[in-house]
């Protein structure tokens, strides 16, 4: 199973816009990723064209299961 933590931030044009990173640190805490949020915002990490990213949305942890057939193709 493939884990992905999503974190939702809302922009400076009233958007909302999701930040994913594969494989988060087991047991990560709720805490642990305000903080890391927030550093996001504060720093104003990702400054592009879309719009800054001005507030939290939410966060969630999306599990995925994979499952791959062998076709016998080279």
């Amino acid at each position: 199973m493939t884990q992905i933590l999503e974190l939702q931030f809302e922009t400076a044009a009233g958007k909302t816009t999701t930040v994913a990173i594969d494989a988060p640190k087991p047991k990560v805490t709720a805490e642990e990723i305000r903080q890391v949020m927030q550093t996001i915002i504060t720093k104003n990490v990702f400054d592009g064209q879309a719009s800054a990213l001005v507030a939290m949305s939410g966060a969630r942890i999306v599990d995925r299961q994979v499952t791959e057939f062998e076709l016998g193709i080279e």
